[in-house]
């Protein structure tokens, strides 16, 4: 019998949820994972056909029928999922009519997804429409990042040009820009029109004093779009911590130069060249 525990997609979504909390991303029961599997890749296992719960969601996700999340739970800690992955996470299909979902692995407590959950296929269905190989939606809390909410503007464009200016990798990383909401109650389906609306523009969200909602065509392509966006939030906050003045920068011109470089296409409208 070839079970889903052993498959390796849950070895992967362990072992990275047990990183963003070892980062402090993901302190408590703060943060949330859905990782779109296929048919293919989920019918090989013996134990995952047959429907174990129904729960009904907040969300008319017709468009996403028949597709399949691995999912982090509500109220998990992600420093847990690691030793207990059947009981803080779980595998569910969208049903045909968009309205609920099956769980057909894990949650062996009798738990659920995470409440972000209908904000997750929201965030799905909306990249999809960009990029249909698009597969994971990941919500953290990165310490940094958040900070930077206190003391920059929230606007977008002098955002993004400030963080792609802050280290040679960040314009080849998000060449998209950083898309911002503003503060907004999580958990609900207000919150996830919003944010879905801005990942048709850009790959990752800012949640203002929040964290971050980041997509991804894997688990390591999410985690190193966050990872890569909170390094340039941290070495910001440095150079405001010395009080000193800032000597050089990364040039827009330099800029264009790195994007020509690899391969990238910049915001449009974001460089001044």
């Amino acid at each position: 019998m070839t079970n889903f525990i052993d498959s390796p997609y849950v070895k992967e979504f362990s072992k990275i949820t047990f990183r963003l909390y070892d980062h402090g991303w993901d302190e408590r029961n703060g943060g949330n994972i859905s990782y779109r599997l296929t048919e293919e890749e989920v019918s090989q296992y013996d134990d995952v056909h047959d429907v174990l719960r129904t729960i009904p969601i907040d969300f008319d996700g017709k468009e996403l029928a028949g597709m399949f999340f691995l999912v982090t739970g509500t109220g998990r800690y992600f420093k847990n999922i690691i030793d207990f992955p059947e009981r803080d996470s779980g595998l569910v299909r969208i049903t045909e009519d968009g309205k609920s979902i099956n769980i057909l692995w894990g949650f062996n407590d009798g738990g659920k997804p995470t409440s972000e959950f209908p904000t997750h296929l929201m965030g799905h269905a909306a990249r999809l429409k960009v990029d249909p190989n698009q597969r994971v939606i990941m919500h953290c809390h990165p310490t940094n990042l958040i900070a930077l909410t206190f003391t920059f503007p929230l606007d977008e464009k002098e955002l993004t040009r400030t963080l792609w200016k802050m280290q040679t990798e960040s314009i080849v990383v998000f060449p998209d820009g950083i898309g911002i909401i503003p503060w907004m109650v999580p958990g609900n389906s207000k919150i996830g029109n919003v944010t879905s609306e801005k990942l048709k523009e850009f790959s990752s969200v800012i949640w203002p004093h929040h964290g971050i909602f980041a997509s991804g065509t894997t688990i390591d392509e999410a985690y190193g779009l966050i990872e890569t966006i909170e390094k340039a939030a941290e070495i910001y906050n440095i150079i405001r911590s010395t009080g000193g003045d800032i000597l050089q920068l990364i040039t827009d011109q330099q800029l264009t130069e790195l994007a020509q470089a690899f391969g990238v296409t910049p915001k449009e409208g974001y460089l001044e060249v």
